[in-house]
């Protein structure tokens, strides 16, 4: 094989359909930056990044506020707790980020991920049937195949998320313009619906419900969820993680020194009673 070949056969294996780089140019889906740099949103660069073309005004909104809504919820949030003790720790900002979003896993910051799942299958049911029996249907399913906890309902802080009303207010305005179907923030109502039937009261839509239901409408995939509240919640991160620069703690735990944990093991034993 000759060397063109080779150059060739390399530049196949490492192939992208997002960026052209080369001396002097720099093109994102098409786009130099010269004519995306002081025109174009940050969000508008994500969606561009990520979906190949640019937002109209209506879908940049939507993933704006989405954006907005998620970017912190203080040190009750394992990952920004987990920021602050990492540069206690003496890591550097890039370390205290990265070990803080490598704590968004299934339990904390999957949520929205699985909440358009969900979602997902409801609209799948409700091809043959009502939406609310369709409702019903993957709610069990969910909780007899993979949680009790049902994602995007409830929150263990808050009795109603303060996040999520202004979210679906924003998601309704866009259905009565026409920018999006609603089929998303049905399917999330009709769960709202059946679960206040079943236990006589409401658990209404959190934060990672709320902007499901965004990412739902505006079309990413559910995987994108998780990545996309990655890229929100990296902004809180790092503001706790540089706060945290400018005070003395050293090595910080979980709790103050004056607190301490509880032991449960065995007694305290000695080796001359041992067999």
């Amino acid at each position: 094989m000759s060397e063109t070949e080779l150059r060739e056969q390399a530049a196949y294996w490492w192939r992208t359909s997002i960026c052209d780089i080369a001396p002097g140019r720099i093109t994102y889906r098409g786009y130099t930056i010269d004519e995306l740099i002081g025109h174009i949103s940050f969000p508008a660069m994500i969606w561009l990044m990520l979906r190949g073309e640019l937002p109209t005004p209506a879908q940049e909104r939507l993933l704006q506020a989405a954006l907005v809504a998620s970017v912190d919820h203080g040190p009750h949030a394992p990952s920004i707790a987990i920021a602050q003790m990492a540069v206690s720790c003496g890591l550097p900002l890039n370390g205290a980020m990265a070990s803080a979003i490598n704590t968004l896993d299934d339990v904390h910051g999957g949520a929205g991920e699985q909440a358009i799942e969900l979602y997902d299958e409801v609209l799948r049911r409700s091809e043959t049937k009502d939406l609310d029996e369709a409702a019903a249907e993957a709610i069990d399913r969910f909780t007899a195949t993979r949680s009790k906890y049902l994602p995007g309902f409830g929150h263990r802080f808050h009795p109603v998320d303060p996040r999520a009303e202004p979210l679906l207010a924003l998601v309704d305005a866009a259905i009565s313009d026409g920018a999006v179907t609603g089929r998303y923030a049905s399917a999330a109502r009709a769960i709202e619906r059946v679960m206040r039937e079943r236990n006589g009261k409401l658990i209404p839509m959190n934060i990672d419900g709320a902007t499901a239901v965004i990412y739902g409408e505006l079309g990413f995939a559910a995987p994108l969820a998780r990545g996309i509240f990655c890229l929100s919640r990296a902004v809180g991160i790092l503001a706790h993680a540089w706060e945290q620069t400018g005070r003395k703690d050293r090595n910080k735990g979980p709790m103050p020194k004056q607190f301490a944990y509880k032991y449960q093991g065995q007694p305290r034993r000695s080796l001359k009673e041992a067999p």
